[in-house]
């Protein structure tokens, strides 16, 4: 009898502190367990803070940017599903679609976002930078511009920022 009303506090509980979630922390919530089975990434999460999370990735075989690893930080907005994640690169990178200071351009965290996309779709969208990066719509401009005009010099100053040190004037972290 009483482990039934316990049962029936506890729930009570439950209930209570859905209701004190926004709808962004509802539905990301659900999303949660489908975002831990994505392959070359690894998740850290706050359990008291479960809008902000770190995503790293680890490029695959067929990447430029493979022998390196990339933090992300992503922030959903209470307002999700109806305004896309923040994404945020805390690793510095020498790529075309994300700048010297961890911003991140991809379209579906901007113009292309639908409220029927998810988190699960911008990890993808990132890792999809990783395989087809977009020099046409760039933040490193100087990036997208020696892809576009050069691109084995392009591919040799990847290479060049995965082994550390300098490179155009930046300090990159080393991976190879």
């Amino acid at each position: 009898m009483i482990r039934l009303k316990q049962k029936k506090e506890m729930k009570v509980i439950e209930a209570e502190e859905e209701q004190r979630m926004s709808s962004g922390q509802l539905q990301f919530q659900k999303e949660l367990p489908e975002l831990s089975v994505i392959p070359q990434c690894k998740l850290a999460q706050n359990k008291d803070d479960i809008m902000n999370f770190k995503a790293t990735y680890t490029p695959e075989k067929d990447s430029i940017w493979y022998g390196g690893k990339y933090e992300f930080l992503i922030t959903i907005p209470d307002s999700y599903p109806f305004n896309p994640p923040k994404v945020f690169c805390n690793t510095k990178i020498y790529h075309p679609n994300i700048d010297l200071k961890g911003n991140v351009c991809l379209n579906i965290l901007r113009e292309d976002w639908k409220p029927t996309l998810n988190v699960s779709t911008v990890i993808a969208g990132i890792f999809f930078l990783f395989t087809d990066p977009n020099p046409n719509d760039p933040l490193n401009h100087d990036a997208a511009e020696v892809m576009r005009d050069n691109s084995n010099q392009f591919v040799q100053n990847v290479k060049k920022s995965l082994k550390g040190g300098f490179l155009y004037g930046e300090d990159f972290p080393r991976f190879t």
